[in-house]
């Protein structure tokens, strides 16, 4: 068994007014988060865990070439991480910390992108969120912070 550990975080986008939320695959109402790509944070903190499990970095370098060329989904950056695991995924554990958008309402469709994404069942991925009681930045509602924990055997 190995057990990797991700983390994203990203501010919301102030001047792109028309940049649509995404986290894990899943639009969401409201504004966007700042970055390069779609900025998915829940995606890009599994890109990290996975990472973590493979030694091999992927946002960076690869993702910012990735980024050059036009590919700016991060469901991609994903799977370009997946290249480098030869281990079976047993389970995701994900967190989402922010004040908005509420995540319980999309929760079970977050669940089965996930899941498509990384080939497995939804029954292996766990999502859960809080607002942090307003005591960080992403608690008082200028971003989204998300942790990822994947184990693999």
């Amino acid at each position: 068994m190995k057990v990797g550990i991700g983390q994203d975080s990203h501010r919301f986008e102030i001047e792109n007014k028309e940049k649509k939320l995404v986290l894990g695959g899943v639009t969401f109402d409201g504004h966007g988060l700042n970055g390069n790509s779609d900025a998915d944070v829940v995606l890009h903190a599994i890109t990290n865990a996975i990472s973590g499990v493979t030694c091999k970095n992927i946002l960076g370098e690869i993702t910012d070439n990735m980024c050059k060329n036009g590919i700016t989904d991060s469901k991609e950056y994903v799977k370009e991480a997946l290249k480098y695991l030869d281990d079976k995924i047993e389970h995701i554990s994900i967190t989402i910390e922010g004040k908005t958008p509420k995540i319980s309402p999309k929760v079970e469709e977050m669940r089965q992108s996930i899941a498509e994404i990384l080939g497995i069942t939804t029954s292996q991925v766990g999502i859960t969120a809080t607002t942090g009681e307003g005591l960080t930045e992403f608690g008082k509602g200028n971003g989204i912070s998300v942790f990822a924990i994947i184990t693999v055997s």
